[in-house]
């Protein structure tokens, strides 16, 4: 009997395509971290990138359950004494790059060496509806429809 042994030209890549309106942060980017990571392929080992591609639009419109809006912060520190800032989802999704708040979701629930940002360049994330990976042919993913709590109407 042989151990089957997954080698780097057994991978193949697939690209998807998740629309965030109205779904839940925490459980829109656990199943994206899942998809980057390859966790839902037969062939998964944890010391190969067997992950798939992830694009996801309409991040300005993902939901926060509870208080989270205004309540969650985001911490960083720009390497001066004193220096700490703070910032808020509702503050992210309002600005400039609301598209942040998925990635950096994601960004934690993968892991923080070499492969995870190897893993991490694979998530095309975009706050409209348009991107520009229609020649990749992408499936649609349709996380709300997976569990009525991953979707909010609010």
């Amino acid at each position: 009997m042989n151990t089957y042994a997954t080698k780097p030209s057994d991978i193949e890549r697939k690209w998807y395509v998740v629309d965030a309106q109205g779904v839940v942060l925490g459980r829109l980017s656990a199943e994206i971290a899942k998809i980057l990571r390859g966790k839902h392929k037969p062939n998964y080992v944890p010391n190969l990138d067997c992950g798939d591609y992830v694009i996801v639009i309409n991040a300005d419109k993902v939901k926060l359950t509870g208080k989270k809006l205004t309540d969650k912060k985001y911490y960083k520190h720009t390497g001066y004494i004193g220096g700490i800032k703070e910032t808020t989802p509702a503050k992210i999704l309002a600005g400039q790059f609301p598209e942040r708040v998925i990635v950096k979701a994601v960004e934690r629930m993968i892991s923080r060496n070499p492969m995870g940002r190897q893993q991490m360049t694979k998530l095309k994330v975009y706050a409209g509806e348009n991107h520009p990976h229609t020649a990749q042919n992408p499936e649609v993913l349709d996380i709300a429809s997976r569990n009525p709590k991953n979707k909010r109407s609010k």
